[in-house]
């Protein structure tokens, strides 16, 4: 990420103790592994939200293992993850820089949505996946 980007607080607060920020508020955190080494990781937070369920975040898939549909795989397990505690409705933000990721994100479902605040300064894009469709 901070090939693209300066970390900001939200990401700290989440990435320094995933335990408290995500695990114990009922999320879940996805690795992949490529012949046994961490290549991605994403993270499905839960969100104390009218609309939102989830929010799909911290996607991140290395360098060295891109173009093997690893973060399809980080998606996928994500919204299966989702759907199984009777998820509605998952949220996420980025930024149309990332052109591949918004690709992947489109791919798996998610529409641009407009209107919502956002703790982040780089983004630039929100997107919803309506799970009862």
């Amino acid at each position: 990420m901070s090939a693209y980007f300066t970390m900001e607080e939200s990401d700290y607060k989440a990435l320094d103790n995933p335990k408290e920020h995500i695990l114990d508020k009922g999320g879940k955190i996805f690795i992949a592994l490529y012949r046994n080494e961490p290549v991605g990781v994403c993270a499905l937070i839960k969100m104390d939200d009218p609309v939102y369920d989830f929010e799909l975040a911290k996607m991140a898939v290395s360098p060295k293992a891109q173009g093997k549909s690893i973060g399809k795989r980080l998606g996928e397990a994500a919204i299966k993850a989702a759907r199984e505690v009777g998820a509605s409705r998952i949220y996420l933000e980025s930024n149309t820089i990332l052109t591949p990721a918004i690709n992947l994100y489109q791919k798996l479902g998610f529409q641009k949505v407009v209107g919502r605040t956002t703790p982040y300064k780089r983004g630039n894009i929100q997107m919803e996946l309506n799970l009862t469709q």
